[in-house]
């Protein structure tokens, strides 16, 4: 368990749970309901950092972890994930704790993981990002969208409202490719989820407002959001697929990334199975193997990314059954 050091640790990296408050962000409350579900998940979050920061090894967290309830302990891996990484990025202490974080219980929530590095991205020093790991040569591209995520969580008059897209963005010492900031959209529409306050109405005015180029990733997104996260019925469901529009495909993308992720970890629900029965139109465990065959192989992506090409594929099997 955590030493006198990793309990000191923990109190001098882990934020305020303040900051998960909706009133805090200056979040839309859409009901008591949906503001107390919204800030659970933003407790859970920032309770499975501290977890991480203090730990004295990956398992060590682990056991902490998973005592969390199942409906929100994907929320906490992802959240220990940045507290590894954050811990990966400072000048001492080593920097495989991630690497050895994925080793154990955390690769079955592997895609949370590795958003919660890219949260960590976002407040470790650019000149450290090498230090972060991210070896999975397809999964590391959620790394982006975690990045994007927490920019319009926290950033948020200048992301969302302002809209605001970094021209100039890329990995620490590769070329810069439009593709980066499309996927750094996908973590910006799934933290508009929370920003709406999983209003439907209010949501999708806000990604409407986007320029029509950006809707896609978006939209996509905030369909992994309404899926993992939650907070709305059928009835609203089948209204954010119906606002989508010509990007329905993209909403059955992301519902079914987000089933995966519940899948692989053992923690599909109810609302999992409503999701992506409304938008996707199959089962989530249907999802989990849809997404697992469409994985492209080690010798694609040259010209498309690998990431695209899986999105890609995963949208063109699934679209058949949201629309039907």
């Amino acid at each position: 368990m955590a030493n006198q050091f990793g309990r000191l640790r923990s109190r001098l990296l882990t934020p305020s749970m303040n900051e998960t408050k909706l009133s805090t962000r200056g979040f839309h409350v859409k009901s008591p309901e949906a503001r107390d579900r919204l800030e659970t998940v933003g407790e859970t979050f920032l309770t499975g950092y501290a977890y991480a920061a203090a730990a004295s090894s990956a398992a060590d967290a682990e056991v902490r972890l998973e005592t969390v309830p199942a409906e929100f302990r994907g929320f906490a891996y992802e959240g220990a994930a940045m507290g590894m990484a954050v811990r990966d990025g400072l000048p001492i202490g080593g920097n495989r704790h991630v690497e050895d974080f994925l080793r154990g219980e955390a690769s079955k929530h592997a895609y949370m993981a590795y958003v919660g590095v890219g949260w960590a991205m976002a407040r470790v020093p650019r000149f450290r990002w090498s230090r972060l790991y991210i070896a999975d040569p397809l999964l590391r591209w959620l790394v982006l969208d975690g990045y994007g995520f927490h920019q319009a969580y926290f950033r948020t008059d200048r992301y969302v409202h302002g809209q605001y897209q970094d021209p100039g963005f890329s990995w620490p010492g590769a070329e810069r490719s439009p593709y980066d900031n499309r996927v750094v959209d996908q973590g910006i529409g799934r933290a508009i989820w929370f920003v709406g306050g999983t209003d439907v109405e209010r949501i999708t005015a806000l990604l409407d407002a986007f320029p029509e180029e950006r809707h896609a990733d978006l939209y996509a997104g905030a369909a992994l959001a309404a899926t993992y996260a939650g907070g709305v019925g059928k009835a609203e469901l089948q209204l954010f697929l119906e606002r989508a529009g010509k990007h329905r495909r993209w909403v059955a993308q992301g519902s079914a990334f987000a089933a995966t992720a519940r899948v692989e970890a053992g923690l599909a629900n109810a609302h999992t199975a409503l999701a992506t029965e409304v938008l996707c139109g199959i089962t989530p465990e249907q999802a989990a193997i849809v997404c697992r065959e469409a994985r492209p192989g080690p010798r694609e992506g040259k010209d498309t990314p690998a990431y695209e090409l899986w999105r890609g594929r995963i949208a063109e099997r699934v679209t058949a059954g949201a629309e039907g």
